[in-house]
């Protein structure tokens, strides 16, 4: 089963959180707003800063926001700034030298890494805006061409019997 950790969970409901909210916010305050320990929401935004996902100002005004406008930043930045790379498989992260001893015999890297391609463009497709501000086109249209393909799979296979 492919997952994300808690961690990454964290980081996506804080910058959803920030996505729906206006200015600077205080890791104390989005910790108590989002219900999250206030050590993890401040580890977390430390890395969603690093990444460039938020900014972090000073000062009394002071705080967390997002660095760009929240339908300017990928779910897949997020996952990225907590997880690293997005790879489904070892074999399928191409910013490592990872080796399998299999990898010479192996029939299905490719596909591996096909599918790890469609992942990534599939995150890559859902803002921060669309996860904060459900039933906005983006995740509507993703939803529907999932149905849309499973459908027309079925009708594929209908029509093709011979008696």
């Amino acid at each position: 089963m492919l997952r994300i950790s808690k961690m990454t969970d964290y980081a996506v409901v804080l910058a959803t959180h920030l996505a729906a909210a206006d200015g600077a916010h205080a890791a104390r305050d989005l910790a108590l707003q989002t219900q999250i320990p206030e050590p993890t929401a401040s580890k977390v935004l430390k890395k969603l800063a690093r990444a460039g996902v938020v900014i972090s100002q000073r000062g009394a005004k002071g705080g967390y926001a997002l660095a760009r406008r929240p339908e300017q930043i990928g779910i897949h930045e997020v996952i990225e700034a907590i997880e690293g790379p997005i790879a489904v498989t070892e074999c399928s992260d191409e910013s490592t030298d990872s080796f399998c001893e299999y990898e010479t015999n192996c029939g299905v890297r490719a596909n591996w890494q096909r599918i790890n391609l469609a992942v990534q463009a599939a995150l890559s497709e859902i803002s921060l805006a669309d996860m904060a501000f459900p039933g906005t086109g983006e995740l509507i249209s993703i939803a529907l061409s999932s149905k849309d393909a499973e459908r027309m799979r079925g009708a594929g296979t209908q029509g093709n019997d011979v008696h």
